[in-house]
């Protein structure tokens, strides 16, 4: 299994996952021409996906899915509330296959579970996609940890999780006052610390590698995220002997590493 950020923040969202012989994207939130783009810049070829899966019907998250749908074929893969709600977005799409959020969907090679999260939307959904063995967990825009977010999340291989933003910058920062509340919400965005606890429940021997998320350009920075779970990683491993995963950051700009996942041998 292999997967690849292609862009995370409030300008757009879409990770490509492969295993074995599926590709699928993880939404499609960039114009239809710029999730090509940054795919052919990792060596996708576009053509060669096979389905699209949405979290939620924000716009930084299906921009591009109809276009894309039509262009290629594609099936997109979201449940019932999610497309009545992305205001006729999701209307016009080669498929749609609608998922009920916490059932498992076999989709070709994956295995696809869709699970609740907290985010101010119709019915958003983190993913597990498990194939060959391994599990790559996706979670971001949710404003909480939550015991059921934190219990599908464990025993993954490989994570995308939102690490979104400082609360100090937040706070001190230009958003009005109603959009400060929602980011720092119960239906918003994980704060660094509130990330790096969540990390910290999830750290076992066989989580080989994290990719923090949606960072907010505004009320955050690489370096504030990175050093917050950095600390808990040290602490951990400190006090408890836990494993330490590889962390790398997810960009807005450009399309972030692929990382590889084998059973049993492991590498980026």
């Amino acid at each position: 299994m292999r997967f690849c950020v292609l862009g995370g923040g409030s300008k757009g969202n879409a990770t490509f996952v492969e295993a074995g012989a599926t590709r699928i994207l993880i939404d499609a939130g960039f114009s239809g021409k710029e999730v090509e783009r940054r795919l052919v810049a990792i060596g996708i070829d576009p053509a060669s996906l096979h389905a699209i899966c949405i979290t939620h019907e924000h716009l930084d998250h299906i921009r591009g899915a109809g276009v894309l749908s039509r262009r290629y074929q594609l099936p997109v893969l979201a449940n019932r509330a999610t497309v009545a709600a992305a205001n006729g977005l999701l209307d016009n799409l080669t498929e749609a296959v609608l998922f009920e959020t916490g059932t498992t969907v076999t989709f070709r090679d994956l295995q696809l579970h869709p699970f609740a999260i907290s985010h101010d939307a119709a019915d958003p959904v983190g993913f597990l996609c498990r194939a060959n063995g391994l599990t790559l967990g996706y979670c971001t825009d949710t404003g909480i940890a939550s015991r059921l977010i934190g219990h599908r999340l464990s025993g993954c291989h490989g994570l995308v999780l939102e690490c979104n933003h400082d609360p100090e910058m937040l706070a001190n920062g230009p958003y009005p006052p109603a959009l400060k509340q929602r980011v720092r919400g119960k239906s918003g965005h994980l704060a660094n610390a509130e990330a790096a606890d969540l990390l910290r429940r999830l750290l076992h021997d066989q989580l080989r590698h994290v990719v923090l998320s949606h960072l907010s350009e505004t009320n955050n920075t690489p370096g504030l995220a990175r050093a917050a779970v950095a600390a808990m990683l040290t602490a951990a491993a400190a006090e408890e002997g836990a494993p330490v995963p590889q962390v790398s950051l997810a960009r807005q700009d450009e399309p972030g590493e692929v990382v590889i996942l084998r059973e049993g041998a492991w590498n980026r």
